[in-house]
């Protein structure tokens, strides 16, 4: 199959994803429609490429038809001069459109429930854990998302020794996906009188919000508790039993929430966050089994893995996944992620391509 065959049948299943998109079973039936939706938006890139291939192609073949048979030298000249134009671009094209057929993650284009936990470090890690969270929620606010607390665990010291929130917008789970891991902090703490620099850690897990289409919970599967919340000492915060605690029987999962005022509004909070962890439960489980894309180093959800240092004395920023440095500690702090994240995009985007070639490789021979 040459490239303007392959290239009519993604045009091709574009325009048939818009028919099924308006057949009345499909509006009906949420999952189905949004699988529809996200595939044709995912070819969008891939479509408006190949039109400007495909005309590309056709002025070639023109091109080379004059050059071949016209005796107008002027003519000939002007074909051959257009033909140097074209022929980088449609290699430019051509580039474009394989990075954008690769298959993408489905659930790029979710939300994501974020949870950040204090690790190695004593104090120091849950007050590097609020950093953390301040720096999420200041990129977040540069991405115009969303940023809802579900669940957090604060210290006396002004850290956290777990927080959860929701972060909503376009493509957010896509962009932070590769913040999962451990992230590691170099600095003196401010507790610390010999300054002496300390080594701690923070968990970073990042999961697609899960809808209820998505995960369906049974009732009997669910064993809740309801007591007073407390704050940083144990103190308690309100009078009434308003905090949450889910288990889910069958996997042993436990999330507690008592943010809110309300026993109600702690118990959808903490029905979001189960349905988001079991979702990745079921992807992790499914990844293991087919040794999938987040299996590379790249977007690997191994949580057990130290992704990142912060070494506050040299002001630098390490990815250990890329081999990426950065000396711009502070801005990434204040949410100034942009450049590193679009690296980690960009390393994905090179693995998963070489694994397309290998693939396609290995189906011709």
């Amino acid at each position: 199959m040459n490239s303007n065959e392959r290239y009519e049948k993604v045009l091709a299943r574009h325009d048939q994803l818009a028919e099924e998109l308006g057949k009345p079973e499909n509006i009906r039936d949420q999952r189905k429609y949004r699988e529809l939706a996200r595939e044709r938006s995912d070819l969008g890139d891939a479509v408006t490429a190949i039109r400007e291939w495909l005309e590309l192609d056709a002025r070639e073949k023109d091109d080379n038809e004059v050059i071949g048979s016209s005796d107008d030298e002027e003519l000939v000249g002007l074909a051959k001069a257009e033909l140097e134009e074209i022929k980088p671009r449609m290699d430019e094209l051509e580039e474009n459109i394989k990075l954008s057929l690769i298959p993408g993650d489905p659930d790029d284009s979710r939300n994501t429930v974020f949870e950040i936990r204090a690790g190695t470090g004593g104090d120091e890690a849950a007050l590097f854990a609020a950093d953390l969270a301040r720096m999420y929620r200041l990129y977040a606010e540069g991405q115009k998302w969303k940023v809802e607390v579900l669940s957090g665990n604060p210290t006396e010291k002004g850290g956290y020794k777990e927080i959860i929130f929701l972060i909503t917008g376009e493509n957010a789970y896509g962009k932070l996906k590769f913040e999962s891991g451990v992230h590691r902090v170099q600095r003196v703490p401010v507790t610390e009188s010999g300054g002496r620099i300390h080594t701690s850690a923070v968990s970073v897990a990042v999961l697609p919000e899960a809808e209820e289409v998505d995960i369906d919970i049974a009732a009997n599967d669910l064993k809740i508790d309801v007591y007073r919340s407390s704050g940083p000492g144990g103190q308690s915060v309100n009078t009434t039993d308003s905090a949450v605690r889910i288990t889910h029987i069958p996997t042993g999962l436990v999330v507690t929430c008592q943010d809110e005022k309300s026993q109600h509004k702690n118990k959808a909070k903490a029905l979001k966050v189960l349905r988001s962890r079991l979702l990745e439960k079921a992807r992790s489980e499914q990844e293991d089994e087919i040794a999938a894309q987040r299996r590379s180093m790249v977007g690997s959800g191994d949580r057990s893995a130290k992704i990142r240092t912060y070494n506050f004395p040299q002001g630098r920023v390490t990815d250990h996944r890329i081999g990426l440095t950065v000396h711009n500690l502070g801005g990434i702090l204040d949410g100034d992620l942009g450049g590193v994240i679009e690296e980690l995009a960009v390393a994905h985007r090179e693995e998963l391509l070489v694994r397309e070639m290998e693939k396609g490789s290995a189906g011709e021979g």
